[in-house]
């Protein structure tokens, strides 16, 4: 018969639960075992050689179709790289560099010329590359990047440039040492003089001797505040010849003459388009900073409940610090953070599964997932940063040494919330789509056009449920609306107070923005309610993040793990409320009396939870050899 803790791991693993068990099989295995290095030339040689292992047991296979050599598991994919994660941060991005990255542009942007020439070779690690996209002055802003591709119909070749220092490819992962190609992403210029936006080329680095080929130059980005694994790097162009056939050519060609042609005709739309195509990074990138969050909270609570300080009056030994209600404040609600994102996350790995498996994706969906995907990375790494710190602290001087793991999971994971999308950008790209209820043509919008139609439309609004619509709306319809204390823990309540902070801040960034662009620029006044605008996607994903755990619940089939469930669900809504209990108080959402309640009722969820709380980090399903570290088992 299961155990709590099993109903617990097997409701959180969710729809891929098998693969992840297959993970914390083969993560098992001494070679995966975590060691801390900061020697760089040693731990990129054993993240290389863990890629090999990885190669055999046929997870990279998993990231492609199977017209193209994989399984096309990409739900699978994702589920095992979070795993890693879990393991090795430098061995995950260097994973998500080759297979996601690099394999997800040259897949999802080529045809079939391109799937035949280096997909196999890819999956197989007979061909390493990277993905060059960031510049030393454009990450953010994509549209903006300087490298040219300028086709000469003499030689039926583009002409890759790097034409100022900003334009240089900068940490860019695997550039360093062990890339041979790289997908290039770069201005298209025709014959004719114009300019077709951004654009992906495969470009060789590398000659088979590891020498830059004529016209690459190649440097490392050496030390880095972490991920000590992986070879970032940096690349410049000097008038670098490749084939017209390298051009990726899915969504746009160039013909042997010079004719540029697409099936989309917008070039902004044809942009975003392609982009999308390559969302599943932004969901691995999310998941595994989470994962590693789980770690550390797993390392900081068993932790918690072995390490003892001060006596009790009355007592013969110390008290364990996880008995004091600070130390239960400082992990639990963390904890209870950590439970929430891991079911929205589940959520969101399954969508991008369906929709990347689908053979007609609906564009209205991709948009969806394509915002869903940017408020969830945005909200899982910042919360991995908060805490891994907060681990970190609560183990004292034990946690600041590097045997016990969380130095290096706060270090490792420190970029997470600039990669793959600058967090407050991805939050501003949320907002945007709700303000618009997701218009067909709002890809294609001008900022100043965007602008005016959120001001006019943004009342229009339907409200996008999550998977637990129905769950949901039961829910509402039975809810206590009191001032009592209790109605706190009701969970219809707690739905209500997410979705009216919701609702009044969209509304509210939507009249500004109105009265804004009556006396200003578009772009001053979307500038001036910026704070309005990350606040009221904050408010949305908060929101889909409780209906994703009610979902959750919802699953779990033991009573005894789902009454803990719920006891941690209420943890997580009340401490969100508690953390913009200012706004509530300020536009009359809560009282002064209730919003007090709050704090009771953390309080108490805290106090009612500690006995469960090994069992809560063990239903984070942390491999045992990942959390084996020297200050739980001293001398071992």
């Amino acid at each position: 018969m299961a155990t709590i803790a099993e109903h617990l791991r097997n409701t959180l693993d969710g729809r891929w639960r098998e693969v992840k068990n297959r993970m914390r099989a083969e993560l098992a295995t001494e070679v995966f075992r975590p060691r801390y290095t900061p020697n760089t030339m040693i731990a990129r040689s054993r993240v290389n050689e863990q890629l090999r292992l990885m190669t055999d047991t046929g997870a990279a296979a998993d990231s492609f179709g199977t017209a193209h050599g994989g399984t096309g598991e990409v739900g699978a994919a994702i589920a095992g790289i979070e795993m890693v994660a879990m393991a090795d941060l430098s061995l995950m991005v260097k994973a998500g560099v080759q297979w996601g990255l690099f394999g997800g542009a040259v897949e999802n942007l080529g045809t079939e010329r391109h799937h035949r020439a280096y997909v196999r070779r890819i999956i197989d690690l007979d061909l390493l590359g990277c993905f060059a996209m960031t510049e030393t002055g454009h990450g953010s802003d994509v549209q903006s990047l300087e490298t040219t591709a300028e086709y000469d119909p003499a030689t039926e070749e583009f002409v890759i440039n790097s034409p100022t220092p900003s334009s240089r490819k900068d940490y860019i992962g695997g550039a360093a040492e062990s890339a041979r190609e790289a997908v290039v992403f770069a201005q298209l210029i025709t014959p004719d003089g114009k300019c077709h936006g951004v654009h992906a080329l495969v470009v060789s680095l590398r000659g088979a001797d590891g020498a830059d080929l004529p016209g690459v130059t190649t440097s490392d980005c050496e030390y880095k505040g972490g991920l000590p694994g992986v070879d970032n790097g940096r690349i410049m162009f000097d008038q670098v010849r490749v084939p017209r056939e390298n051009l990726l050519n899915r969504y746009a060609d160039v013909a042997a003459d010079g004719t540029y042609s697409s099936p989309i005709e917008n070039p902004d739309r044809r942009f975003f388009t392609m982009l999308g195509t390559l969302i599943r990074g932004r969901v691995t990138v999310g998941g595994s900073a989470a994962a590693a969050a789980r770690v550390a909270l797993d390392i900081a609570t068993r932790y918690a409940l072995s390490r003892r300080q001060f006596e009790a009056p009355g007592q013969d030994q110390e008290v364990l610090i996880m008995d004091y209600l600070v130390h239960q404040r400082r992990l639990l609600p963390l904890i209870a953070r950590s439970y929430a994102l891991q079911f929205a996350q589940n959520e969101l790995v399954s969508k991008c599964h369906d929709l990347q498996t689908a053979a007609d994706p609906d564009p209205e969906e991709q948009r969806e997932l394509e915002a869903r995907a940017a408020g969830l990375k945005a909200a899982n790494t910042w919360h991995a940063t908060r805490a891994i710190q907060e681990a970190r602290e609560a183990c004292g001087g034990a946690g600041y040494m590097a045997e016990n793991r969380l130095i290096a999971l706060k270090a490792d994971t420190d970029v997470f919330t600039t990669f793959e999308g600058d967090n407050h950008v991805l939050t501003q790209l949320v907002a945007k789509e709700l303000l618009t209820g997701y218009a067909d043509d709002i890809k294609s919008m001008s900022p100043a056009g965007w602008v005016r139609f959120a001001a006019n439309y943004a009342g229009e609004r339907v409200l996008k449920r999550t998977a637990a619509e129905t769950i949901v709306q039961t829910i509402l319809d039975t809810r206590q609306d009191n001032e009592e204390e209790g109605s706190l823990f009701n969970r219809g309540t707690q739905l209500a107070m997410f979705e009216d902070r919701e609702e009044y801040l969209l509304a509210s960034v939507a009249r500004r923005l109105q009265g804004k662009s009556k006396e200003m620029s578009e772009f001053d006044a979307f500038n001036a309610v910026q704070d309005h605008v990350l606040h009221a996607a904050s408010a949305h994903i908060d929101r889909v993040i409780l209906e994703a755990f009610i979902a959750g619940i919802d699953c779990c089939p033991d009573d005894d793990a789902r009454r803990i469930l719920s006891m941690v669900c209420d943890l997580y809504a009340l401490s969100v409320i508690e953390d913009d209990k200012a706004w509530f108080m300020e536009h009359r959402f809560l009282s002064t009396e209730r919003a007090k309640a709050v704090t009771r009722g953390i309080n108490e969820r805290c106090r009612t939870l500690r006995p469960h709380a090994e069992v809560l980090v063990e239903g984070f399903g942390v491999p045992e050899q990942c959390r084996r570290v020297e200050m739980l088992t001293p001398g071992q």
